[in-house]
């Protein structure tokens, strides 16, 4: 039996569940989740809203953004379902700024690079790593506000991190100890997957979301496409079924959203041949 695009057909490795609201129902209040998507791309939108469904609230959510007001995890920030966040990038985001400065929100901000190498670090199970990003900065010397008290005063502070120095002569740098992440679940879209919960992500969505559900000691994914066992070429295959326990079919019509359409306007100029004398 395998795991990775193999031909086993064992239905003990069958991991597809009915519902989003059946993948999700065992989530309890305060619990820790990882969830993937970069941006709006690759937000796994049905198991967030199984979970505003099903009234879950003290969540503490790690993931590079929060949706926007109206989508993504912004769905369930606006129904004061997340008392923490972990993230890397919290604009587009009116509610989260409000909560945050208000004193309702605790939040981590966390280097981009170092925020995906924490997850994947707790996946692999590497407990902690040191890194440049961030020394000499209130990442590392610490201080960053985690909690305002609502009258602009900071309730709850960032603490100063271990510095060491490694290499020697002109090579010796100093770098900052981050501690692995590790949660209670984790939820991610997949533009395909099979029975058995290997996964293949769609261009940028494949930034956060392996990371994220290699982190979840339980890892929910949605999909797109369901196939069989074996239709997926093991070189194709960006997550193993190893790290994936339930997979929910959404079909490949579900909406998905981007954060901003630009667009340029048609020219309504006449094409003009181009002079080619002494080209």
């Amino acid at each position: 039996m395998t795991d990775v695009g193999g031909a086993a057909t064992s239905s003990g490795f069958d991991k597809v569940v009915a519902s989003a609201a059946e993948a999700v129902a065992d989530i309890p209040d305060g619990a820790s989740l990882a969830v993937g998507g970069f941006g709006l791309c690759g937000n796994p939108i049905a198991l967030i809203e199984a979970l505003l469904a099903q009234g879950t609230a003290d969540l503490s959510v790690v993931s590079n953004n929060c949706g926007v007001d109206d989508w993504g995890l912004g769905v369930l920030l606006n129904a004061q379902r997340i008392a923490k966040m972990t993230s890397s990038y919290v604009g587009e985001n009116k509610e989260f700024e409000r909560q945050f400065l208000s004193g309702e929100l605790e939040l981590e901000l966390t280097p981009q690079g170092t925020l995906a190498e924490k997850l994947r670090a707790g996946g692999a199970g590497i407990a902690a790593f040191f890194t440049r990003a961030g020394v000499g900065t209130q990442v590392a010397d610490g201080g960053l506000p985690r909690r305002y008290d609502g009258a602009g005063g900071i309730a709850v502070a960032s603490p100063a991190k271990e510095v060491r120095t490694f290499g020697t002569g002109d090579a010796a740098a100093e770098y900052v100890l981050e501690e692995a992440i590790s949660t209670d679940f984790a939820l991610v879209h997949a533009l395909r997957g099979d029975r058995h919960g290997n996964l293949v992500f769609n261009k940028s969505a494949r930034n956060f979301s392996p990371l994220a559900a290699m982190a979840g000691r339980i890892c929910i994914a949605q999909v797109e496409e369901l196939v069989e066992p074996g239709e997926i070429d093991p070189d194709t295959v960006h997550l193993p079924g190893v790290y994936v326990h339930r997979v929910v079919h959404v079909g490949t019509d579900i909406e998905k959203r981007i954060e901003r359409r630009t667009v340029s306007a048609p020219s309504s100029a006449a094409p003009t041949t181009p002079d080619t004398k002494g080209a």
